[in-house]
């Protein structure tokens, strides 16, 4: 068959993790679970909003809705009435670094899972209309986004953050740029980045690697074609502020600046900090804001991480008259770990909630499946369970006080608002 093994590593009796990559470029990663009786299956693409150039901005995410609308030999309907008498998930998303296609069904139909979702993949229709009529779809997509400021304040602190930087961009697009697509920019992008070397295809459940890999050579006949390097750097970072003036019943904040990329060996150290942050009920912001002093019904804290960079932020939505006050007490709770510290305590708690979250999705294979397509496709290393645990429980207090200080620097802060205010009213808050 003349198949390549690139890495195959066993790392514990109940869990084994296999790759192979195929002569075409097709990468193949599974993990073994026999206790169970279904197979998460995900087609995970390397491309994202941060790979396209302006005029086409949303354009990763507007192909993944046109790949469900037919192939050249079936319908929207036919794939959709398959999977339906499969008893079978089928689903997408698209990020900022990748696209990803997948199911979820019982391990005796993964060959007419995988048959069609290759045929999905590799032949999808193009049709004019379609074209069309699914851009009306997502432009109403993005008015709905436009009219959640909870949801849209995300993609403000991402753009205000990394200004000139491709992460910026929304997955999206803009009403702009969607509403001028044609159907030959599709099929240009298409064929730019729907390539063997940009594929990876996981898998977790009942299913045996060598199998998978016949079934992924059988049906994947697409052989040809040169990823497009994607081009990387640090984007560099200033203090500033961004208030999108709108008549909301709330403010919605974000304060935050950026952070470690998926690489770094301290992504451990950034999950404890940010849980002790924001990442619960027993966190400061949570305690601070919502408990104590009932500023707010949501407020928390998240980070995430891409190829060479990432972020930290935190979110408050609170009562536009508290907007100012608010701020105040998250830049409080920040100053506090970085020139206070953290206890023994709050580490302990962050490490055993992270675990106990941890053990519990990776109870689910649609959650097995997902972890190794994105540490696949962002090149970070498989770990077992046992091998998460024991990063998590190395952890010190010392080492997330450390990066605090690194990462939240005044210089570096970055506050997005939306709400029924100007800027003047709020650009001293990070003056």
């Amino acid at each position: 068959m003349n198949i390549k093994v690139k890495r195959e590593v066993s790392v514990a009796s109940e869990q084994l993790f296999k790759k192979t990559v195929l002569p075409s470029g097709i990468e193949v990663v599974t993990e073994y679970m026999p206790q169970v009786r279904s197979v998460a299956i995900g087609l995970w693409i390397g491309v994202g909003s941060r790979d396209e150039v302006e005029p086409i901005n949303g354009m990763s995410h507007f192909i993944e809705h046109l790949l469900f609308k037919g192939t050249k030999t079936r319908s929207a309907r036919d794939i959709s009435e398959a999977f339906d008498t499969l008893g079978g998930e089928l689903n997408a998303f698209t990020a900022k670094e990748y696209t990803c296609y997948y199911t979820r069904l019982l391990d005796e139909h993964v060959d007419t899972g995988i048959e069609i979702l290759a045929d999905m993949v590799q032949n999808p229709r193009f049709d004019k209309d379609d074209v069309l009529s699914e851009k009306k779809v997502i432009l109403e997509e993005i008015n709905l986004h436009e009219d959640s400021p909870d949801e849209r304040i995300h993609d403000l602190f991402s753009s205000s953050l990394w200004t000139i930087h491709p992460l910026g961009k929304p997955i999206l697009g803009h009403v702009e740029t969607v509403g001028n697509f044609t159907l030959d920019d599709v099929v240009r992008f298409y064929k730019q980045e729907y390539i063997p070397n940009n594929l990876i295809v996981a898998a977790a459940g009942n299913i045996d690697h060598d199998k998978m890999v016949d079934l992924i050579k059988g049906h994947f006949k697409i052989t040809s074609g040169e990823r497009t390097v994607r081009k990387q750097f640090i984007p560099h970072i200033e203090k500033k502020i961004d208030v999108y003036t709108k008549a909301t019943e709330q403010a919605h904040i974000c304060l935050g600046t950026e952070a470690i990329s998926s690489r770094d060996d301290r992504r451990f150290v950034l999950s404890i900090m940010d849980n002790i942050l924001g990442g619960g009920m027993s966190s400061r912001l949570f305690q601070e804001i919502r408990e104590k002093r009932g500023l707010a019904y949501s407020t928390y804290s998240y980070h995430s991480l891409y190829t060479e960079t990432g972020f930290i932020t935190t979110y408050v939505g609170t009562a536009p008259e508290n907007t100012e006050r608010v701020v105040r007490l998250i830049q409080e709770q920040i100053d506090d770990l970085v020139n206070d510290g953290i206890t023994d305590q709050e580490v302990y708690r962050a490490k055993e909630h992270l675990k106990g979250q941890l053990v519990l999705g990776l109870e689910s294979t649609g959650r097995r499946m997902t972890r190794l397509g994105k540490l696949e496709i962002t090149r970070g290393e498989i770990l077992s369970l046992d091998e998460l645990v024991e990063r998590i429980d190395a952890v010190t207090r010392d080492s997330v006080t450390d990066l605090a200080r690194e990462l939240f620097k005044p210089e570096k802060m970055v506050l997005t608002v939306i709400g029924p205010f100007e800027l003047e009213k709020l650009a001293h808050l990070v003056a």
